[in-house]
């Protein structure tokens, strides 16, 4: 009995094993990569011949699913904290955290709206502007972020009844492209994106408005492809990574500087 169940457990970890070769590398990232990071996986398969498998959401859901056991390998957050806390617990690899990007906000409104978002925030306070799109604060970044800004300029109280909360910033994004809100704050790499950026019009927020938004990856400890989660974490590492990654709206990080 003893030593059916030692092969028991040998198919069960050769099956695992092979499971997760064929499932590829599971990474779960922000919704502000959507438009960036298939191109770098993509890139990332060409070279090694693994796939890794994008599921874009929250950052903050993220955070909680895989506190309660998300099967992920790799998790990419619009908020360093996130991992920053998963590594302090022991549910991420400690010494993997790698900080790829900063992400950039946007006010941002279709051609057709009739808004002029090229003054910037003043603009919220017009009474055509009945619905204003942002990521949902308790649990996304670029909520947060966009709060922030308009607590910088006194304009939180005024606008609160308007706000629109999207689950997170691609959510969002969606909510301002289809017209249901009139404006959106969103990041610019979703801005910067074909099928926004030839339909609307923005104005970057200034970085002083709100704190950074610092992005960062990290191995999780529940990861059964740990090794090939270290090599795409050092892909990202890249300068050919770090220049794509700007070209959709990103600034480069403290740690990716030369």
């Amino acid at each position: 009995m003893r030593i059916l169940r030692g092969v028991v457990a040998v198919v069960y970890l050769l099956f695992g094993a092979h499971l997760s070769a064929a499932q590829g590398l599971r990474v779960a990232a922000a919704s502000d990569l959507r438009a960036a990071l298939p191109a770098i996986a993509a890139a990332f398969e060409k070279e090694t011949g693994r796939k890794a498998t994008l599921t874009f959401g929250s950052s903050g859901n993220f955070f909680t699913q895989i506190q309660n056991g998300a099967p992920f390998d790799v998790f990419l957050s619009a908020d360093i904290d996130y991992p920053r806390r998963l590594e302090r617990e022991g549910q991420a690899e400690r010494g993997s955290l790698y900080e790829y990007a900063k992400g950039r906000l946007v006010l941002w409104t279709r051609n057709d709206s009739g808004i002029d978002v090229s003054g910037g925030f003043s603009v919220l306070t017009d009474a055509r502007i009945r619905h204003i799109a942002i990521a949902n604060p308790e649990h996304a970044p670029y909520g947060r972020a966009a709060v922030a800004a308009l607590r910088h300029l006194n304009l939180y109280e005024r606008v609160r009844d308007r706000l629109v909360l999207g689950e997170n910033i691609s959510q969002a994004a969606q909510f301002a492209q289809s017209g249901n809100a009139e404006v959106g704050v969103l990041a610019l790499s979703l801005a910067l994106a074909p099928a926004m950026k030839s339909v609307g019009a923005y104005f970057e927020v200034p970085d002083l408005w709100h704190p950074p938004i610092e992005q960062a990856a990290i191995v999780l400890t529940s990861s059964s492809q740990k090794a090939l989660a270290r090599q795409f974490i050092a892909y990202l590492k890249r300068p050919t990574t770090a220049q794509l990654l700007q070209s959709h709206g990103f600034a480069l990080a403290q740690t990716t500087r030369r």
